[in-house]
Formats: C-alpha cells, structure tokens, sequence
C-alpha cells in the first residue's frame, strides 16, 4: 500500500512583520525547498502576522490565533521552526510558540500517546552575531520535551560577523556549507518522519 505524502508546517519566528523581507524566512524557504524536492507538502507562516495570545494552554481564548495554527501542527509530520538570534537568544515568538507547545504535555492521541509523538522537528536560525548552537540547543530541549523526535543534525544556521549589520538576505548567494547543511537536515528530517509513519511510537503501557 502506498504511503500517502508526508506534511511539513514552518513556522517564522521573526519579529518582522509580513510583507517586509525576513532572513528567518529565507532560510525557511531553503529548508522546505529541501523537504519539497523530497516530495513533501509544505506550508509556511510567520507567526508574528498572527495574534499568538500568551499563555501555555491550547486555547487561550477570544482572538487567540494559536488553536488554528496548532491543528496545522497536528496535521504536519515535519515542524520547522526558524528563529533569529536576539542577545544571544530565539525570539520571543520562538519561546511564545514553545510555551503554547506545552500545553501538548497533557494531550494525547486515540492510544494514550502524547500528540506530538512520531512528529519531527528542525531548527533553523539566523543571526549576524554568535550563538546559533545555544539557541538550537534551547529549541532542541523545549520540542523533544514534548514529544518532537529530532533527527541527525536537525538543525542548519548562518550567523554572520559579530558586531557587523550583515543579515542572511543581504549575501550574494547562500555559503555552500549552510546550503549542505541545509539539504542535510531536511533529507535526515524526511528519512526520520517516514520511519515513524511505519513505526510509530509505542502506547504507554
């Protein structure tokens, strides 16, 4: 029986609003171009063009944008989540989206099973200053807490000079290593999601 096509949500964690360019979302783009030649569907949204209400509950009430942009994430096999560096940091919108994520701690599927078990999750980031193994790690630590699988090198990034105003979508053309780095993650996230669709994660006993 063939597979149906695995689904892929990024979310933007730039604190720029749409349609202002975002070097978060270019390198977004670059991850699902990777996901999409691999037969992938994708979608994108930046989630400062959504009113994220605070909070770590799955609905936070009138207004709250977040319970539609979670069923997408319900939906999806594959969670990107691209962050600029900020003072050595994600964005706030990147540690808003993983506050929402934790009211995933006391949800679960039809067998008992937290309901982001079996999905995979990357990291994206970008910066003109140090830190993107720090914000990767914070991310990384926040996603596998509740219940994202993170692939081999699930993540890529470009940080430029520090001190300097160089950001992503000023370079001529994206470095060769970030390009590999990228396709890396994607093709490693595929791989992973596919085996998770055969073999899910067990119910808990």
């Amino acid at each position: 029986m063939e597979e149906t096509k695995l689904n892929a949500l990024a979310l933007v964690c730039t604190l720029t609003p749409s349609p202002k360019p975002s070097s978060s979302e270019l390198l977004a783009r670059q991850v699902i171009t990777q996901l999409s030649r691999q037969d992938v569907d994708c979608e994108l949204l930046r989630v400062v063009d959504h009113d994220v209400k605070p909070g770590v509950q799955t609905d936070m009430g009138e207004g709250d944008a977040w319970p539609s942009i979670r069923a997408k994430v319900l939906q999806a096999d594959i969670l990107v989540l691209a962050t600029p560096i900020w003072l050595g940091h994600p964005a706030s919108l990147a540690q808003r989206v993983l506050e929402r994520l934790d009211a995933e701690l006391s949800e679960t599927d039809e067998a008992g099973r937290p309901s982001m078990f079996d999905k995979v999750a990357l990291v994206a980031v970008v910066g003109n200053e140090d830190g993107a193994h720090h914000v990767t790690a914070e991310l990384y630590q926040g996603l596998a807490d509740v219940g994202f699988s993170i692939p081999a090198q699930g993540s890529t990034y470009w940080v430029g000079e520090a001190m300097h105003g160089t950001d992503f979508q000023d370079l001529q053309e994206t470095p060769d290593v970030t390009a590999t780095t990228t396709a890396t993650a994607a093709r490693n996230a595929v791989h992973l999601a596919r085996l998770l669709r055969r073999g899910p994660y067990p119910a808990q006993v």
